[in-house]
């Protein structure tokens, strides 16, 4: 329980006009102390008190507070530093995110009058953790004059491209009249100036999102794409400067156990880059560890598969009449020869040659059929005859003269089936399914392949899998340099799509740069610029060829015309016909053989 004086210290006064003034908005603060000889003065917010001289227990209680709402930090400790690691760590391991976080430090109530010329307050600033942290105000006390006690307020720079970890000094306030001296905002860094600060950002060249090393004398920076040029235009809105923090090597990348990273997503996550962008999708492994802005593009993920070939012509004469009808065939076949055995007085001779021949609608000599059962018999059979006869030869006529293709990989279920690898060059096309349950998504992932772009180019000659791309917005296609214009005359585009996403833009958790730019993408939807910037990058930069075979990849089937017969289509008839010469020729040797045999036995 804090024990409340009688008279309001200074620094109390001063404290009750800052959050008066400035934490008017704020749901809940904490407030850390190292002693119990001062207290805070009635406020608007809810507040939480946290003893903060045990630096082992103090990440805990200051996890815990934020996690009920309290970000907002008035701290009095002996070293301000612990203060600043532990809440850097809690940014990191708690779930709540606040861009505008507001942090006061005050000297430490063991500093006497005649040390604190000793004691470095600034040194909060130098740390790189502070660095993410916008509105920090230190309240540093000055040597007394007569009665008075002078306090100075400082913040770091933060803003500018070099030295943003000098303090500042911004106001100053005397207890005597209990007034600031400029009346200045305490709080100035509100991200809507930055006067040239150096922004990070990590990427990598995947087209339409993102272009690199481009031509200068073409693109004065050297890059461009729809995502670029969010970054660029925010950018140009808050007077900030784009670095760009490249590990093309990983693309994507990702984070691993151990707290480190590669690729755009790990330089975000060690803080080697301050934005990270490069179609990254709402992943929830990475919403755990970092801030997401407001979506910027709707995605959706499918597959450019293998056209549909021709049909071998060997199959051409069996198209006709499907598995089923062939089936009833062989039944009809079999039951008539029975019947026709039966009518012959059981006696099987040429009676499958007779039933075959009739099926086919060949003549039989008269003599093989004397006694009325065999006419009734032969006579049903030549009916059925006919009507298979015609109605086969209707189909094969059709079968030779419209083009015949293979069934075309349109669905999930058919990737599955025929068992086709699909992949691309990262295992981020499969980050949102990873977690899915479902047993026709979990075999969709194991068919899913990673290889490098030359190894995927080669495939891409030879039909052997399916290439993942993204569909946007406006129409256009987000596909791999690794498919050229040749390749993807022989792909389909699928019916299916695999999975929609939400293209983000990653931070560290808690950004400060994260509600302007909710703010400034929201702009961009509201005026239309997202689908214009698609639309003009995919026209400046993608292969129109290759868009344009993809888009219409389903309908040049539709074009093909009816051809004249040709050998392509008898050619498969006369390999059947070439087959069966054989196995007679090779019957008609055994049994050749068979008779030599049985002569030489006989004698």
């Amino acid at each position: 329980m804090i024990l409340l004086p009688q008279a309001f210290l200074p620094i109390e006064i001063l404290l009750q006009s800052i959050v008066e003034t400035f934490f008017d908005s704020s749901h809940c603060m904490t407030i850390i102390f190292s002693q119990e000889s001062w207290h805070m003065p009635s406020s608007n917010s809810h507040i939480m008190y946290i003893f903060g001289n045990n630096s082992e227990s103090l990440f805990d209680l200051m996890l815990n507070a934020s996690e009920a709402g309290c970000s907002d930090y008035i701290v009095q400790i002996n070293d301000p530093k612990e203060f600043i690691i532990a809440f850097d760590k809690v940014v990191h391991m708690g779930n709540v995110r606040r861009s505008d976080r507001k942090v006061i430090i005050l000297p430490p109530t063991r500093i006497g009058d005649e040390n604190i010329a000793s004691y470095d307050l600034f040194e909060i600033f130098s740390m790189q953790e502070t660095s993410f942290i916008a509105n920090v105000l230190v309240i540093a006390p000055k040597e007394k004059e007569s009665n008075c006690e002078t306090y100075d307020l400082i913040t770091h720079k933060f803003v500018g491209a070099v030295n943003n970890k000098d303090p500042m000094l911004l106001d100053r306030w005397n207890s005597c009249t209990t007034t600031f001296e400029n009346s200045v905002n305490l709080f100035p860094h509100d991200m809507s100036n930055l006067q040239g600060k150096i922004v990070k950002v990590a990427g990598f060249t995947y087209k339409p999102y993102v272009l690199l090393d481009l031509d200068t004398n073409v693109v004065p920076l050297g890059r461009d794409g729809m995502e670029m040029r969010i970054v660029d235009e925010f950018c140009r809105w808050i007077n900030c400067t784009v670095e760009m923090v490249r590990d093309d090597a990983h693309e994507w990348g990702e984070i691993y156990d151990n707290l480190t990273g590669v690729g755009v997503i790990g330089n975000v996550f060690e803080d080697k880059a301050d934005i990270g962008i490069t179609a990254l999708y709402s992943w929830f492994e990475e919403y755990v560890v970092m801030d997401f802005s407001a979506p910027i593009i709707r995605t959706a993920i499918t597959c450019i598969a293998p056209s549909p070939s021709l049909l071998a012509s060997w199959e051409m004469p069996f198209l006709p009449f499907n598995e089923y009808m062939w089936v009833g065939i062989l039944f009809t076949f079999l039951y008539a020869s029975v019947a026709l055995a039966i009518a012959n007085g059981f006696s099987t001779d040429e009676v499958f040659l007779t039933t075959f021949g009739i099926m086919i609608t060949q003549s039989r000599p008269e003599t093989s059929f004397l006694s009325w059962r065999i006419r009734s018999v032969v006579g049903w059979m030549m009916m059925t005859g006919l009507v298979i006869d015609n109605a086969y030869g209707g189909g094969l006529a059709s079968t030779f003269t419209v083009p015949k293709y293979e069934k075309s990989i349109d669905t999930i279920q058919d990737i599955v089936d025929r068992r086709l690898e699909w992949g691309a060059t990262h295992d981020a096309w499969i980050f949102s399914l990873i977690l899915s349950q479902e047993p026709l998504i979990k075999q969709l992932l194991s068919l899913f392949r990673t290889y490098p772009a030359e190894e995927l180019k080669r495939k891409s000659f030879k039909k052997s899998m399916a290439f993942s791309i993204e569909k946007l917005p406006a129409g256009y296609f987000a596909i791999g340099e690794y498919i050229t214009k040749e390749a993807s005359l022989d792909y389909t585009i699928m019916l299916d799509k695999f999975y929609y996403e939400q293209c983000v833009v990653m931070m560290r958790k808690s950004s400060p740069y994260t509600d302007k730019l909710n703010v400034h993408i929201g702009r961009l939807h509201e005026s239309g610029l997202m689908l214009a910037w698609e639309t003009q990058v995919a026209l400046r930069y993608l292969d129109y060829k290759v868009q344009l075979e993809v888009k219409l990849s389903r309908s040049k089937r539709d074009v093909e015309n009816i051809e004249p017969l040709g050998f392509r289509h008898v050619m498969g008839i006369f390999f059947i016909y070439g087959l069966g010469v054989t196995i007679s020729i090779l019957v008609f040797i055994m049994e050749i053989f068979a008779h030599k045999k049985n002569t030489r036995t006989s004698s």
